[in-house]
């Protein structure tokens, strides 16, 4: 596989499934892990998925991308509104990133409404659910090979 993506995932992501179905769905992160895999192999994109409810581990995997992975899909949870480590470190790795959220960040608490990693993301899929990883990875997939063309 030419491409490789990580899928990292924020706080309480791990609660899917049991935390607040109304709000967040009914799968479970491994489910969605699955789902993103095998949308992987379909596409040619190897993926690999992680979840941390650490801010220091998520940088440190961002960080890790800069040699590890084409780009990288995040869902940082409550650290996309608190975050400037986050922020800078996917700016200092100068990967594609596609942000998602299960949820309408937009439709929900006021505070929820700014994010730090908004402004360092190639892109944002909100209010999806689980289909925002799927559309991420497809984008992603485009983003990496308009930039190995040089389009990007």
């Amino acid at each position: 596989m030419a491409v490789t993506v990580f899928v990292l995932n924020g706080p309480n992501l791990n609660l899917l499934g049991q935390r607040e179905p109304g709000i967040y769905g009914g799968k479970n992160l491994a489910e969605i892990g699955e789902d993103c895999r095998a949308a992987g192999r379909e596409a040619g994109v190897a993926v690999d998925f992680r979840q941390s409810n650490h801010e220091g581990v998520l940088v440190d995997w961002i960080q890790e991308a800069a040699d590890g992975a084409d780009g990288i899909i995040i869902n940082p949870g409550a650290y996309s509104h608190t975050s400037v480590a986050i922020h800078d470190a996917i700016r200092a790795v100068g990967k594609p990133v596609i942000e998602v959220h299960l949820s309408n960040i937009f439709a929900r608490e006021a505070f929820r409404h700014h994010s730090y990693v908004s402004p360092v993301a190639s892109g944002v899929i909100c209010g999806l659910g689980p289909a925002g990883y799927l559309l991420a990875l497809s984008a992603l997939k485009e983003l990496v090979a308009g930039r190995a063309k040089g389009d990007v």
